[in-house]
């Protein structure tokens, strides 16, 4: 399938459009996006889309880094 970042950091998003198409969670869901069963990511709320990394701790007790997306 077509899969991948559709629109990426700096660019205006409306309410309902895909950020992006994966398989797994590569990249997880920030402020104002959702993630749908297909772990597509989208936005709730329209406004500029933007990336961020992190530092996640795991059920064993290792970190790993994420990346999140958000819409501001």
């Amino acid at each position: 399938q077509r899969l991948g970042i559709k629109l990426y950091a700096g660019e205006k998003v409306k309410t309902g459009m895909i950020i992006i198409r994966q398989r797994g969670t590569k990249y997880l869901a920030g402020k104002n996006v959702k993630q749908g069963s297909d772990d597509t990511l989208y936005a709730l709320k329209p406004g500029v889309v933007s990336f961020s990394t992190k530092l996640k701790k795991l059920f064993n007790g290792s970190q790993r880094t994420v990346k999140i997306v958000n819409v501001k």
